[in-house]
Formats: C-alpha cells, structure tokens, sequence
C-alpha cells in the first residue's frame, strides 16, 4: 500500500521550495495549477485538476516519490467550477458532499491501491481555526468536521519561515506528526530529499537513488576532467 503524507503551510513559507533538492529522474510531480516552480532547474509534471487523471498518473508512475503540488487546488477547483450551477438548498448540500467524498477518496487510493513503497506528497495551504490553532485549509465542513484528513495519515509536516530560516515542524505543535524517532529533531530543514530518505530508512523501504553510486559517478567525472 502506499503512503500519504501531508504537508501544511502558509503560503510562501516553502513548500514547494523543498522539492529543490530532489534528483528529477526519480520523483513525478502533479501541478494542480501549472505554475511555475520557485527555483532552478527543470522538473517535468503533470497539470491536471481532474481527480481521474491524478489517480491515473499516481497509479501508473514509475517514481516511488510523488508531489501533488498544492493539492488543496483539487477542492478549490471543484467548488470555483460547479459552485454557480449548484443552486440552492439540496444542490449545494450535494456538492460539498462530492467536494469532500472526492478528497477522501484520493487518500484512501493512495493507501490502498498505490504499490508498496510509493510515497505521495499533498501539499496543502494553512488555514487557521476559530482559536487560532493551525489547520487544513479546505471548503466545507465535511472535510473539517466529520473526517479529520490529518488523522488519516501517520505524517504531517509544517511549513515556516523563522527569522528568515525555512523549515518544517515534524511534531508537537497541535496538527504536525511523525512516528516517534523518524525526525532527530522537531524542526528540520525544508528539504524534501531530507524528509524522504528519512521516511524510507525508518520503514526500511528501498531509496529512490542509489547515493553511493551517484557519489561514485560525480567522483569519476570529476577525476575525468581533472
């Protein structure tokens, strides 16, 4: 089966940042909106707001990493485009039940029909509740109330910037967690290579690349040119 992991934050606060470090040949990503990315290089998607297509491309996907970037964009979508012939009453009513059936169903794909070992990333935006305590920003109270999205997966990353300082909380600020002894510390860099040879050593899955043999490579070229 395969793993979700969330990870949370205000805009801004580099989320798709972290993807910086990732080896492009081993992890796909899902661009919600196709913007463009915040940093060098080039990385190849898929843009898609379409749930059938993100399933597809998470189902069929060689990578054993995968980003859907922001995937919070996925229930914006359906509201923004169905929101005006819902009408009143029943109609409305029916449509946050498909706006968050939709949702919950992606999580659930992603743990039980994604082959072991793949890992999906859902960046999402920070919202915050009527105590000021961070949460998911979503639409509805389907989503909020009667189904928990952070209490169906093990990991929950934060996004912050601190004194000029990016980074991601892994536990102890009322929504993020991580199993015990995953992360060193609570507040990491927000690297997502970091937070994926972290995940596959804990659960001893294989890692995406081959470091020794990358390092081996990089040393040879070097040698090569010297």
């Amino acid at each position: 089966m395969g793993v979700a992991v969330l990870i949370i934050g205000r805009s801004g606060t580099g989320k798709s940042t972290s993807m910086r470090n990732m080896d492009p040949s081993s992890f796909g990503l899902i661009n919600v909106l196709g913007k463009p990315l915040p940093f060098r290089g080039k990385v190849r998607y898929v843009a898609t707001t379409d749930y059938d297509k993100v399933r597809a491309t998470l189902k069929s996907a060689k990578a054993n990493a995968l980003v859907v970037d922001d995937a919070g964009y996925l229930i914006t979508d359906m509201f923004m485009t169905r929101h005006a012939d819902a009408g009143k009453g029943n109609g409305v009513f029916a449509l946050y039940n498909d706006i968050g059936d939709s949702f919950y169903s992606l999580i659930r794909f992603i743990a039980q029909e994604l082959p072991p070992e793949r890992v999906v990333y859902l960046m999402m935006h920070e919202d915050t509740d009527e105590l000021g305590r961070p949460k998911l920003k979503t639409i509805g109270k389907l989503l909020d109330e009667k189904v928990t999205l952070e209490g169906m997966v093990s990991i929950v990353l934060r996004s912050v910037c601190e004194d000029g300082h990016y980074r991601f909380v892994t536990n102890g600020d009322g929504i993020t967690k991580s199993p015990d002894g995953m992360f060193a510390t609570q507040r990491i860099d927000n690297d997502l290579q970091i937070v994926d040879d972290a995940i596959r050593d804990y659960w001893g899955f294989a890692p995406l690349t081959d470091n020794k043999k990358n390092k081996a490579e990089k040393a040879g070229k070097e040698d090569a040119n010297a």
